[in-house]
């Protein structure tokens, strides 16, 4: 028997709450932090792959007061022009996200997986063995440049492989026939609830 969207949605925040627990010793041991850092990560291009996260983003919007709502709703559309712009000339577009408001995510307790790990360094090992790793953040990078010996990094494998699971469990018989997620956040708020 298929999970309910709420028992999955419980289990994604508590994957949620691991990943920050484990982003936040590593960031820790690196003596990396967001404070004061002059640019902000949220105007970074994210796309994310997973219908769960869609329809738990769009459930987590629906609690927001109807105003705010409406100017999520104005952004995203004002963010998916200025992407298709930035496209048009080659360039990887870099707009603010939708969900920032005043500096700040507004679903920052319910944000998304990759909003949660980008910033410390990390590796991913593929379903192929074959290891992908990420450097960090601009900031990060910076931090740890020059610095000598093994420094932590976040292994990010065991929380796609649970979120792969949620992802199938959520899917059901649908998981073989839906296309792959591909969408920004501003998509997936304009292309409202998935087709799941």
């Amino acid at each position: 028997m298929k999970p309910s969207r709420q028992v999955l949605f419980r289990k994604l925040q508590d994957l949620y709450e691991r990943m920050e627990a484990a982003y936040d010793e590593v960031a820790q041991a690196l003596g990396h932090g967001c404070a004061g850092c002059p640019k902000n990560c949220c105007a970074s291009y994210f796309q994310h792959h997973t219908y769960l996260e869609w329809s738990y983003l769009l459930s987590c919007l629906k609690a927001l007061p109807a105003a705010t709502q409406a100017e999520v709703r104005e952004r995203a559309q004002a963010y998916v022009d200025a992407a298709a712009a930035a496209r048009n000339f080659g360039r990887t577009p870099e707009a603010m996200c939708p969900l920032c408001l005043a500096g700040r995510c507004i679903v920052h307790p319910q944000r998304l997986m990759i909003c949660r790990l980008h910033g410390v360094p990390n590796v991913l090992l593929q379903p192929s063995s074959r290891q992908l790793a990420f450097p960090g953040c601009w900031r990060c990078q910076e931090l740890i440049q020059g610095r000598e010996g093994p420094l932590p990094v976040l292994d990010r494998t065991v929380f796609y492989r649970e979120l792969a699971a949620l992802e199938m469990a959520f899917l059901g018989n649908k998981a073989r026939t839906l296309p792959r997620a591909d969408l920004t956040l501003a998509e997936m708020i304009l292309a409202g609830p998935p087709p799941v």
